[in-house]
C-alpha cells in the first residue's frame, strides 16, 4: 500500500487515475525505483485502507483530532507513508493562507511538498532502531514545548517505536498524554505487542491490513502500463502471490521482475527469477501423488528441480495449491478468485469433486511438517523425495475410528502399500476425475473381492456402545457426547432402543438418534423415552471402572512402597492385564512405576 500514486507518464501522456503527474526527472537524474517513485501523496492514493481512511475523514470533519496515532502492519502495507500524509493533512494550507486539517489535499500546499519529501521543519521523523536511548526521548520533549515556525502543529513521526528502551518509553509517558495543544506525534511499528501497554492507551490504534491480492494485481497492471511494460496476467498473479500483501515487496519484485526480463514480463521470467515451480507442472505432480504414482512424482519433482526450483519451494507450492483445492471443495465461489490460473480453477475443481477432505486436510499436515524437514537438510532433494513417499503412501489411510472398526468387524483395513505398477501419462483433453477415479485400484492393492450378494447387507450395531462408536465415526461429537453423558440405557435390540436421559439433558436426543441411524444403517429404528431408571450413563461407567482399578493399584504393596518413598507422587493411569493379554480372566491391575514400566518386572507393557 505504500506506494500507490505518483507516476510520469510516458511521452507526454496524461496521467493514469491514481497517478497524479509529478515533474519529469532532469536528464541525467539516478532512477528512482518504482517503491518510492510510485509512493501515495494523498489518502485517495492509498489502497486497501479504507477503513481507517474513513475513520481519519469523519475526525477531521467533526474536529475531533487525537493527540497521538498508533500505525502498525506488516512490512510495506504504507506505514510510514500514511504518517507523511497525515501530518500533511494537519498543516494543509493553500497558498492564501486558507485552509484547515482535512484529508481531501487535491492542490499541493504550502507545506506539502516539504513534509512529503522528509524536509520540513516543524515534521520532525526520528528512526527508533538508532535512537533507542532516553537522551533522544529528551530532546522531543525539550523541543515540544515551543510553538511551529511555519506550520500549524508540529509533528513527530516515530517508526519503529517498540525499539525504544524501557527508560524512554517511560519518558513519553507525561508529555504524550498532555502534549501542548501545537503538537501531535504519529507513532508506527511492525511489532506492537512489544509496545506498553501505557503507550498504546493513549494513541488512537490503526492497524494498517495487508492488501488484498486482486488490488494489488490491478496496481501493478496501472504501474505496468504507465512504465510502458509489457506484462501478462500470471506474472503479475505471481508477484502479487510471493508479496504477501506488501505493496512494496509487489513493486520491489516488479523492479527485479522488469529488469530480469528486459522490458517484458512474464509467468516464466518471474518464476525463473523467485526460483518458483511452475504451476501446471506442481498441479502434476500433485495429481501423480493423490494418485500414489511414486515414479511419477519423482520424476517430475526431479524436472522441477533440474529446472532451477527449490525443493522447499515446491512442497509450499503443493501445500497453498492442497489448500485451494479444499477451499474449493468446501467454498465453490473461491474459483472467482483472480489470483489463480485458469489450470489451479478448473483442475482445482476436478480434485475437488474427486478428493475427500479428510485426504486433503492430512496431505496439508504431511506437507507442512515436511516443508521445515527439507529447509533444514544438506540433503534437500532427497528429504523432498522422502515426503512425497510419506504423502503417497499416506494419502489414503483410513482415520482411528474406521481402523478401529474394521479391526472389531473383522475386515482388512488398508494401510498403505505403493502403486503396482506406474499409471500412463494423462491424455490431453482427458478428464482429472476419470484418473483420479483410477486412484483406489492403481495406488493401492486390494484384496480379491469375494461374489456380491444381491443386496448389499445393512450395517449391524448389536450393541449400545455400537451406536456411541458410530456417531464418532460419523463426526457427530455433539449426539456422541449426549449419548456418553445423558442417556440411561433402559433397553437394546437392533432396531429399538429405550432410554432415560438425565436431568437438564436436551430432550430431542431421541429424534435426533433415530434420523441419525436411519442415515447410518438405511434402516428405520425405534427410538423411545422411558421413566425407568436404566443403567448408569457410559461416561459414568468408565470412572467407576477407572477409579476401581486405581484403587486396586493404590492397594498394591509395590505401588505403596513407591508412594511412601517419593511424597506426593500420584497414581495417574494403570493397565489391566487382563486387557493387554486377552484371556478374558481377572487380573491384578499392572502398576506403573514413575518411569513407566512395570513394577512388578514382568516387562508386560
Amino acid at each position: 500500500m505504500d506506494e500507490t500514486a505518483a507516476g510520469t507518464p510516458l511521452n507526454d501522456e496524461p496521467a493514469l487515475p491514481g497517478f497524479p503527474l509529478e515533474p519529469p526527472a532532469a536528464a541525467g537524474s539516478p532512477y528512482r525505483v518504482l517503491a518510492r517513485k510510485y509512493r501515495p501523496r494523498t489518502f485517495e492514493d492509498l489502497i486497501g485502507q479504507e477503513a481507517m481512511v474513513r475513520t481519519l475523514s469523519n475526525a477531521f470533519e467533526t474536529g475531533r483530532i487525537p493527540q497521538a496515532w498508533m500505525l502498525t502492519g506488516v512490512r510495506g502495507v504504507g506505514k510510514t507513508t500514511t504518517a507523511r500524509i497525515l501530518a500533511r493533512g494537519l498543516n494543509y494550507q493553500k497558498a492564501d493562507g486558507s485552509g484547515a486539517p482535512t484529508i481531501h489535499m487535491p492542490d499541493l500546499g504550502l507545506h506539502c511538498e516539504a513534509i512529503m519529501e522528509s524536509r520540513h521543519v516543524d515534521v520532525l521523523e526520528m528512526d527508533a532502531a538508532s535512537h533507542t536511548g532516553i537522551d533522544d526521548v529528551r530532546q522531543i520533549i525539550d523541543g515540544i514545548r515551543y510553538s511551529p515556525v511555519t506550520a500549524r502543529y508540529k509533528v513527530y513521526i516515530i517508526d519503529e517505536v517498540h525499539m525504544l528502551s524501557e527508560k524512554a518509553f517511560n519518558a513519553f509517558l507525561k508529555t504524550l498524554e498532555e502534549p501542548p495543544p501545537h503538537a501531535k506525534f504519529i507513532f508506527a511499528t511492525t511489532e506492537i505487542r512489544k509496545v506498553p501497554v501505557t503507550i498504546l492507551s493513549r494513541c488512537q490504534r490503526f492497524d494498517l491490513r495487508r492488501i488484498e491480492a486482486d488490488k494489488l494485481v490491478a496496481h501493478l497492471g496501472r504501474i505496468c502500463t504507465s512504465e510502458g511494460v509489457q506484462a501478462d496476467a500470471e506474472a503479475l498473479a505471481s508477484i502479487a502471490r510471493a508479496a504477501e500483501g506488501s505493496a512494496r515487496d509487489s513493486l520491489s519484485l516488479m523492479d527485479q521482475a522488469i529488469a530480469h526480463g528486459a522490458g517484458v514480463v512474464t509467468g516464466d521470467t518471474v518464476r525463473e527469477m523467485l526460483g518458483l515451480a511452475d504451476r501446471t507442472q506442481v498441479i502434476d505432480l500433485f495429481e501423480a501423488i493423490m494418485r500414489g504414482d511414486v515414479p511419477a512424482a519423482f520424476a517430475g519433482l526431479r524436472a522441477q528441480y533440474d529446472a532451477g526450483a527449490d525443493p522447499a519451494v515446491i512442497l509450499s507450492d503443493l501445500a497453498t495449491f492442497s489448500h485451494v483445492v479444499t477451499r474449493l471443495k468446501l467454498i465453490p465461489d473461491a474459483a472467482k478468485d483472480p489470483v489463480l490460473s485458469e489450470a489451479e480453477r478448473t483442475r482445482g475443481l476436478e480434485y475437488a469433486r474427486t478428493l475427500s477432505v479428510r485426504s486433503l486436510s492430512r496431505a496439508w499436515q504431511i506437507l507442512l511438517k515436511g516443508i521445515p524437514e527439507v529447509q533444514a537438510s544438506n540433503r534437500p532433494l532427497a528429504t523432498a523425495e522422502m515426503v512425497l513417499v510419506r504423502l503417497a503412501y499416506a494419502a489414503d489411510l483410513p482415520t482411528p475410528d474406521e481402523a478401529l472398526r474394521a479391526l472389531k468387524d473383522g475386515s482388512p483395513v488398508n494401510v498403505g502399500a505403493p502403486p503396482s505398477a506406474p499409471s500412463p501419462p494423462r491424455p490431453a483433453g482427458s478428464s482429472v476425475s476419470g484418473n483420479m477415479a483410477l486412484a483406489t485400484s492403481q495406488a493401492r492393492p486390494q484384496p480379491r473381492p469375494e461374489p456380491a450378494p444381491d443386496a448389499t447387507p445393512a450395517i449391524r450395531l448389536r450393541r449400545f456402545e455400537d451406536v456411541v462408536a458410530m456417531a464418532g465415526e460419523q463426526r457427530d461429537i455433539v449426539l456422541k457426547r449426549a449419548l456418553e453423558r445423558d442417556v440411561h440405557l433402559v433397553r437394546f435390540e437392533e432396531g429399538h432402543i429405550e432410554f432415560s436421559l438425565v436431568d437438564g439433558a436436551n430432550r430431542t436426543v431421541a429424534n435426533d438418534l433415530s434420523r441419525a441411524l436411519q442415515q447410518w444403517t438405511g434402516q428405520r429404528w425405534m427410538v423411545a423415552l422411558s421413566s425407568d431408571a436404566g443403567a448408569p450413563t457410559l461416561h459414568h461407567q468408565a470412572e467407576t471402572v477407572e477409579r476401581e482399578r486405581k484403587e486396586g493399584a493404590a492397594n498394591h504393596p509395590l505401588v505403596q512402597a513407591v508412594l511412601a518413598k517419593f511424597p506426593g507422587a500420584q497414581i495417574v493411569n494403570v493397565v489391566d492385564r487382563s486387557e493387554k493379554t486377552g484371556d478374558g480372566g481377572p487380573a491384578d491391575p499392572a502398576p506403573l512405576g514413575l518411569d513407566g514400566q512395570d513394577l512388578d518386572g514382568d516387562d508386560d507393557l
